[in-house]
C-alpha cells in the first residue's frame, strides 16, 4: 500500500500511537525511570556480566548476560528503530555492509538463487560476486528495463532492490516488486538507507527485511559506523538467530551517537530536503550539466514512484555533465571550497564524488566523455553551495572550451 506524504505514518507501537514523526523521534527507545531518572541511557562498555548465582547464571535469569549480546544502550537503540520501522525487531551491526551481508545471508543457502537490483552499492555487489558466490548462491542482476517476472526460478528466495539506487537514483515500483516477489515465495529486502523510515517506510509496503546504514543519516555527524537490520515477523527468527550466530554487535559509543543522531534526524533531513532541492534545480539550469539524478526534482524519470511512495528526499544526489577532458573535472572539484572529497554521506557537511557512468550502467545513455558526480548536499546555506558549484562549473566548462579550440586548432 502507498503511504501518502501529507499524512503522519502509521502506529509503531501501544507507546506511540497516533504521535508525529518528531514526538516520535524524541521519545522512541527511551526508559529514564529504568536509567535512574537520566534523559539518555548509560553507555555500557561491557563484556561480562555477572551473576548472583550459579542458578541464575545457569538459567539466565538476568536480562543481560554478555555484552556482545546486548546491553540498555543497545537495547534502546533496538527499540527506537524497531518502533520508527514497525517490524518486529531490529538488530545492530558494525558498519551498513555488515547489515547489508547479514541480512541476505539470512535468507539465502547453498543453492539458491538471488535477484539483485543492478545499481546497488559497489561492495554489495562484490559480497555478491564473491561470498555468496563461493557459498553456491547465484545472483541475478536486474535494472529498470529488465523484465524480473522472467527472471524468477524455482529456488528464487530473496530480491534485493536499493530506495533509490546508488550513484543512479533509479526508482523501481516496489509494491510491485513485493506483490511478484511474495508470489513466488521469496523475500524482499530493501537499502533503505537514503531515505530513513522517515520519508519511507519498507514494511508498510510489505518488504520484509530493511536495512539501514547508520552511519550516514541516523548518526548524522560522520563519526561513528554503525548498520542495523529490521525484519517483519516473517523474517524476524532467522535474522535474530543468524545475527546471534556471527557474534555481530556495535560498539557502545557508536550506539550512543546513532542516539543522539535520532534526535534531531527529522529537523535534519527537511533542511537536507530543502538545500537539495534548492542545489538541484539550480544545477539544472547549467548548460555544463546535462542531466541531475534525483527523484524528488520534477521530470526526473522516478519522479512519479517517489510522489506516490515516498514523503520525503534527502541530500544525495547524482549529476551528469557534458562531455570534457578528464582533466576537467579535477577543475571542477579539485576548488571547491565547501564540498569536500570523500566516500560516504549523511554527515552534516557537503560532499562530491565523481564516479565512472559505466561502472553504475549508465554509459550507454549519455555521450561518450559525459562524467558524473555524486553530490551530498549538507546543512550549509544553499546561496553558499550554489555559488561554491558556480565557481567550480566554471572552471569546468573553460577546459571543456581550451580542450574544443585545441580540437579545431589540430583541424
Amino acid at each position: 500500500m502507498a503511504v501518502k506524504r501529507d499524512e503522519p505514518p502509521p502506529p509503531r507501537d501501544g507507546a506511540h500511537d497516533g504521535l508525529h514523526d518528531d514526538t516520535r523521534l524524541a521519545h522512541a527507545g527511551r526508559d529514564s525511570a529504568a536509567w535512574h531518572g537520566f534523559v539518555n541511557p548509560p553507555v555500557y562498555h561491557a563484556s561480562t556480566v555477572l551473576s548472583p548465582t550459579v542458578s541464575d547464571l545457569l538459567n539466565r535469569t538476568q536480562p543481560y548476560i554478555y555484552g556482545r549480546r546486548g546491553t540498555p544502550t543497545t537495547d534502546a537503540l533496538e527499540r527506537a528503530v524497531t518502533s520508527l520501522e514497525g517490524g518486529a525487531g531490529a538488530v545492530l551491526c558494525p558498519s551498513g555492509l555488515s547489515a547489508c551481508t547479514l541480512a541476505l545471508l539470512s535468507c539465502l543457502k547453498p543453492g539458491d538463487h538471488l535477484l539483485m537490483t543492478a545499481s546497488v552499492y559497489g561492495p554489495v555487489r562484490h559480497a555478491c560476486e564473491g561470498v555468496l558466490a563461493r557459498l553456491g548462491v547465484e545472483t541475478t542482476w536486474y535494472d529498470g528495463s529488465t523484465p524480473v517476472a522472467a527472471a524468477f526460478r524455482p529456488n528464487t528466495r530473496a530480491l534485493y532492490v536499493e530506495v533509490p539506487g546508488s550513484y543512479t537514483f533509479d526508482m523501481h515500483d516496489i509494491p510491485a516488486l513485493v506483490r511478484l516477489a511474495h508470489t513466488h515465495g521469496a523475500l524482499v529486502l530493501a537499502d533503505n538507507s537514503w531515505a530513513t523510515p522517515l520519508f519511507f517506510q519498507p514494511h508498510a509496503f510489505g518488504i520484509d527485511l530493511s536495512i539501514q546504514a547508520g552511519t550516514k543519516y541516523l548518526v548524522g555527524h560522520s563519526d561513528a559506523m554503525l548498520g542495523m537490520v529490521s525484519a517483519n515477523a516473517r523474517a524476524w527468527p532467522a535474522l535474530k538467530q543468524l545475527h546471534g550466530d556471527l557474534g555481530l554487535c556495535a560498539g557502545p559509543d557508536d550506539v550512543y551517537l546513532a542516539l543522539r543522531g535520532l534526535r534531531t534526524l527529522g529537523v535534519r533531513l527537511r533542511q537536507h530536503q530543502r538545500n537539495a532541492l534548492a542545489v538541484a534545480s539550480w544545477l539544472a539550469t547549467r548548460a555544463e550539466v546535462q542531466r541531475v539524478l534525483y527523484p524528488a526534482l520534477p521530470g526526473d524519470a522516478g519522479h512519479a514512484l517517489w510522489r506516490r511512495d515516498f514523503r520525503g528526499a534527502s541530500g544525495l544526489f547524482s549529476i551528469v555533465l557534458q562531455p570534457a577532458p578528464a582533466h576537467a573535472i579535477d577543475a571542477f572539484l579539485d576548488h571547491l571550497a565547501l564540498f569536500g572529497l570523500g566516500y560516504s554521506w549523511g554527515g552534516y557537511e557537503s560532499l562530491a564524488l565523481p564516479f565512472e557512468l559505466d561502472a553504475h550502467g549508465l554509459a550507454a545513455r549519455w555521450p561518450a566523455g559525459s562524467c558524473g558526480v555524486r553530490l551530498h548536499i549538507g546543512l550549509e546555506d544553499a546561496d553558499d553551495l550554489i555559488a561554491d558549484l558556480a565557481a567550480g562549473l566554471d572552471r569546468y566548462a573553460a577546459c571543456a572550451s581550451i580542450a574544443a579550440c585545441e580540437d579545431a586548432a589540430r583541424c
